[in-house]
C-alpha cells in the first residue's frame, strides 16, 4: 500500500548498537509507518554510496528480522543483482539508501538509470528515506566529506527536493562552519541540517516536520541573506522509543 503522497524522510540517524548487533532504531520505524504498509512491510536496501559491502548488507538483515521487516537489497557492485531495476525497487514500501559517498552514490546511480527509477518510486508513493549520503542525495545538493577529509559542496543530487541539505550537523564541528560558508558564498542555497538522530519528513517538496529519534537533537534552516548565512532552528518531534 503505497504513501498517499510522495514522501521522503532524509536522516542523520537510524541505527542503534544493540546487545549483539546493529539495530534499526525508530527513524526507520517512522518511514516505514510513513509508507501505510498492510502485513509485513517491505524495505529496499541500497547500499551503493559504501560499494554495497556484503557485511552491511548483512547487519542489515538481521536488524531488519529483528524488527519484523522483510529487507531485500538493491547491488549495483559489479553488476546489478536484479534483472528489472526498476520493477525491484518499486516493489517495495519504503527504499532506506545507507551512508558513505554521495558523490559516488550519484555517479553510480546515474549509469544505471536509477536516478530515473527513484525518481519514480517517489511519484508512486514508494517512501524513500536514508541516512547521511542516504539523505542529501534527494535534495539539490549538500556538504559531503565525498572528496576528502575537507568538506565540499556536491550540487548534482537528483533534485526531488529543491533545497539543500546538511548532514551530522552536531557530531562533526567543521560540518555547523562548512554549511554557513557555502551558503553565504552562494555556492549552497536554503539548506535543510539535521543533529545526529534526526529526520526531515517531505510530502511532495513541502517539509511538513522534522522528527527525532535522540533526546536534545535538532533540525535547523540555515538560508542566504545578504552574503551572509541565517540559521534558524526547527521545531523537532521526539518518535516513540527516543533515547
Amino acid at each position: 500500500m503505497p504513501a498517499d503522497a510522495p514522501t521522503i524522510l532524509a536522516t542523520s540517524g537510524g541505527y542503534r548498537h544493540g546487545d549483539r548487533t546493529l539495530e534499526f532504531g525508530p527513524l526507520v520505524t517512522h518511514a516505514v509507518d510513513l509508507a501505510g504498509a498492510t502485513g509485513t512491510p517491505r524495505v529496499c536496501y541500497v547500499g551503493t554510496a559504501g560499494g554495497d559491502q556484503a557485511y552491511r548488507a548483512a547487519a542489515m538483515h538481521e536488524a531488519a528480522r529483528l524488527a519484523g521487516v522483510r529487507l531485500d537489497v538493491l547491488q549495483l557492485f559489479s553488476m546489478p543483482n536484479v534483472e528489472d531495476v526498476a520493477g525491484y525497487v518499486l516493489d517495495h514500501d519504503v527504499v532506506w539508501v545507507d551512508g558513505g559517498s554521495v558523490a559516488n552514490l550519484l555517479a553510480v546511480w546515474r549509469v544505471h538509470g536509477l536516478d530515473d527509477v527513484m525518481r519514480r518510486a517517489w511519484e508512486s508513493g514508494v517512501v524513500l528515506a536514508g541516512v547521511s549520503a542516504g539523505s542529501i542525495c534527494w535534495h539539490r545538493g549538500g556538504v559531503t566529506d565525498s572528496f576528502g577529509p575537507d568538506l565540499r559542496p556536491v550540487t548534482n543530487g537528483l533534485g526531488l527536493l529543491p533545497y539543500d541539505n546538511g548532514v551530522h550537523y552536531d557530531s562533526e564541528a567543521s560540518r555547523r562552519p562548512a554549511v554557513h560558508r557555502f551558503v553565504a558564498e552562494g555556492l549552497l542555497g536554503e539548506t535543510y541540517c539535521t543533529d545526529d538522530g534526526v529526520g526531515l519528513h517531505y510530502r511532495g517538496t513541502e517539509l511538513v516536520g522534522a522528527v527525532s529519534e535522540t533526546r536534545g537533537a535538532a533540525a535547523w534552516v540555515v538560508r542566504p541573506d545578504g552574503g551572509h548565512a541565517v540559521e534558524d532552528r526547527l521545531d523537532t518531534t521526539l518518535l516513540p522509543g527516543a533515547r
